[in-house]
């Protein structure tokens, strides 16, 4: 069983606490860093240079973007917002891959503009990328396998999945780009999320280089490079094993060989698009103990909500729980950890074995890095936390800050809910 820790202790929490209220995630900037490194080293094998798009979607933050790109990574974007993220940090030209689905032609302006590589969906994206905004030298098209690849429970299989060209479609897509003047080509697919069995991301390396060498045969169209999508999962729950990301590269190395090198169509370069993976593990929802209720059951009430974690109450995802301070104690109590959200499924975590906690207790969620903050809403008036970045140097920096009502109603037209809200937080502070 692996090991739930948490790089901070309880007096080091508490003071960083006093500066910064609760709730908050917290991201640990040395682990990603060093997390960053071990995925590029395991893919350093690459013809033309690995490279990871990470997964705007999964932690837009500008400051977490620029330090992944000092550790050589790429962004993934797939949408204006995350385009201006983006290029916010540094991130520019073919060091973004533009993934969207339904896309605006505002969209695929800007992602031009910026000379990212786009990644269209559906054959009459064709038309539409070129009557908007013009048809770059390079792009890339995404697969949709269908009954070949089996999907996950989040991602549903491929044949119900929205994304993507079937493989006749994809054929007549490279044959339209080439035709109207498009010289350089990459290959796209994303068929699962948060996946942990490692052989299941070689399968579809298998898949997308015979799709490669096909495409070469019937073309004459020799791609420049294959993105094998995202999807790497983390180990949620203690009993779970991290993925073996040097058995992944070895598995596509060995196909690469087999399937590209000796058909001759190499150098192609592989890519991922993971988020999760990089910076999941890293980060962790802080809230304080409000109060304790016993009913039928036993519930535990944070400062924080569904508002600021959504996967526990969306997927029924398990997030592990540590209460500082009592991280040895052997004795425990049932609980349902919750928020205040006027929905039922405002849930941490349900009839779970935890210390005896206390209202005033500091509790730390695990694994909020990605998908955590990213996925916050204000439904019921809740505010979004801050964002801290835990440097190398022990050192706290706010990344971003804790919305207040002012915010909530910003875009509203209507000048008394702002005098109020002014009103109430110069209160606040006296």
């Amino acid at each position: 069983m692996m090991e739930k820790s948490v790089p901070f202790t309880e007096e080091q929490l508490e003071r960083i606490v006093a500066q910064f209220p609760t709730p908050f995630h917290l991201y640990d900037e040395g682990a990603i860093r060093r997390n960053a490194r071990r995925f590029r080293e395991a893919f350093s094998w690459v013809p033309g240079g690995f490279a990871n798009f990470f997964a705007v979607k999964a932690l837009p933050n500008p400051h977490i973007l620029g330090i992944l790109k000092e550790e050589g990574m790429g962004a993934d974007c797939s949408s204006l917002p995350e385009l201006l993220l983006a290029e916010a940090a540094g991130i520019r030209g073919e060091e973004i891959m533009f993934t969207s689905n339904d896309t605006p032609a505002v969209e695929f302006k800007k992602a031009v503009a910026l000379g990212a590589i786009v990644n269209l969906d559906d054959l009459t994206h064709i038309p539409f990328l070129e009557e908007h905004a013009g048809l770059p030298e390079l792009l890339c098209l995404r697969y949709n396998p269908g009954p070949l690849k089996k999907g996950n429970a989040i991602i549903g299989n491929p044949q119900e999945s929205k994304y993507g060209f079937t493989r006749e479609q994809i054929l007549e897509g490279y044959r339209m780009l080439k035709e109207r003047g498009v010289r350089r080509f990459g290959l796209h697919t994303m068929v699962a999320s948060n996946e942990l069995n490692p052989d299941y991301f070689v399968e579809t390396a298998s898949l997308l280089f015979d799709l490669a060498a096909e495409i070469a045969e019937r073309l004459g169209i020799r791609l420049e490079f294959v993105n094998l999508g995202g999807g790497i999962g983390i180990p949620y729950r203690p009993e779970q094993s991290a993925v073996d990301l040097e058995r992944i590269s070895a598995g596509i190395e060995r196909l690469y060989r087999e399937k590209i090198a000796a058909r001759g169509l190499d150098p192609l370069r592989v890519v991922m698009e993971c988020g999760r993976v990089v910076t999941g593990p890293y980060g962790y929802l802080v809230a304080r103990v409000l109060h304790r209720k016993e009913t039928y059951k036993r519930f535990i009430g944070l400062d924080a909500s569904m508002a600021n974690l959504m996967r526990p109450g969306m997927y029924g995802a398990y997030h592990h729980i540590t209460v500082m301070g009592k991280e040895g104690r052997t004795e425990g109590e049932l609980c349902d950890v919750t928020g205040s959200l006027c929905e039922n499924n405002d849930r941490f975590a349900i009839d779970r074995m935890l210390p005896q906690i206390s209202p005033g207790d500091l509790v730390v969620i695990h694994d909020t890095g990605a998908h955590g903050h990213a996925m916050g809403f204000n439904y019921n008036g809740k505010l979004r936390s801050a964002e801290l970045l835990l440097r190398e140097d022990g050192s706290v920096r706010l990344i971003r800050r804790a919305e207040t009502p002012l915010d909530y109603f910003a875009t509203l037209d209507y000048p008394r809910l702002r005098e109020d809200a002014l009103a109430t937080a110069a209160r606040s502070q006296e």
